[in-house]
């Protein structure tokens, strides 16, 4: 080996070492976390017209929700902050040429309302009176958490305000698209206060937010109801949606209703039964999470069972 190569040799090791310890090389080897930005060129087509843009699974992303009418069109959760909300008016320019736009959120988190932003003056917001409360309550202070875990997301929320409800309804309100109807239902107090679903008459798909999850137990918290939960299954199932379409996560079938109700139910009798032994609620939550856990490996959310044996807890006769 001449002294000419042996040199060689040396700098492009020193490159290696130099590649390997970029932070941008440590970051991917390290598993960073993806941006949280909704995904162009990426709709699915679920219905006649109805239509997602799936999450891919990358947090602080919603599955975005698309229905259009021969007179207008409906976004539901369109992401988190103004350039979230632009993604998405662009995608929906690709399927629905209508003038007249709504825009909805199945509840108040940021990474599901202030898209909103993204979107002109003359789209329509509709919201609950509580999810509108919700936000005044909450959102400022989601958005700075959501802000201090990095710079983009900093860039996305740096403009965040609750934009102006053009239509606001107590529990129930019907949206007539043109040739297909949605229906929003407030079924809180369970993910939070103000849950709402849409329901895609014809279409039958089921727009569900966090109330209903595929393969990840559903987030509960100390606001939650477990009686209201298990109600908006009931609610759900009536209207017999073909498609499921979760806030977070894959789509799924009208079946993960039964299963969610299923676990909830396990959670709600457990929870009584655990209580009427004399145990405390702290117990009792850390004792039906590790349970469902080990019932359950690989879901995601675990932590969301100790939110929904506490509710049941405090529920329990």
């Amino acid at each position: 080996m001449t002294l000419k190569f042996r040199y060689l040799l040396a700098a492009l090791g020193t490159i290696a070492v130099a590649i390997a310890m970029s932070p941008a090389w440590l970051g991917a080897q390290q598993g960073a976390a993806p941006a949280p930005l909704v995904r162009e060129n990426a709709l699915v087509k679920l219905g006649e017209h109805t239509w997602a843009i799936p999450d891919n699974e990358v947090p602080q992303v919603p599955n975005v929700g698309i229905v259009v009418g021969s007179r207008a069109t409906l976004v539901i959760d369109p992401g988190l902050g103004r350039r979230n909300g632009e993604t998405v008016l662009r995608e929906l320019a690709r399927v629905s040429k209508n003038a007249e736009i709504y825009v909805a959120a199945t509840h108040y988190h940021v990474e599901h309302t202030t898209g909103n932003l993204g979107f002109p003056a003359t789209a329509k917001y509709v919201s609950s009176r509580i999810q509108d409360a919700e936000f005044v309550e909450s959102a400022a202070a989601q958005a700075k958490t959501f802000s201090a875990r990095s710079p983009l997301h900093a860039e996305l929320l740096q403009d965040v305000s609750q934009r102006k409800t053009d239509i606001a309804f107590d529990r129930d309100h019907t949206l007539d698209l043109g040739g297909v109807r949605v229906r929003l239902v407030v079924v809180g107090p369970t993910h939070t206060r103000g849950d709402t679903a849409f329901f895609v008459e014809g279409d039958n798909v089921l727009f569900a937010g966090d109330v209903v999850m595929n393969n990840s137990f559903v987030a509960a918290n100390q606001n939650s109801s477990v009686t209201a939960w298990l109600a908006a299954f009931d609610q759900f199932e009536q209207w017999k949606p073909r498609t499921i379409v979760p806030a977070h996560g894959p789509i799924g079938s009208g079946t993960l209703i039964a299963t969610n109700r299923t676990f909830m139910r396990e959670i709600r009798d457990r929870a009584r039964q655990l209580k009427g032994e004399g145990r405390s609620a702290d117990e009792t939550a850390a004792t039906i999470q590790k349970e469902m856990e080990a019932r359950h490996p690989g879901w995601a959310r675990v932590n969301g069972v100790a939110g929904a044996a506490r509710a049941a807890y405090r529920e329990a006769q």
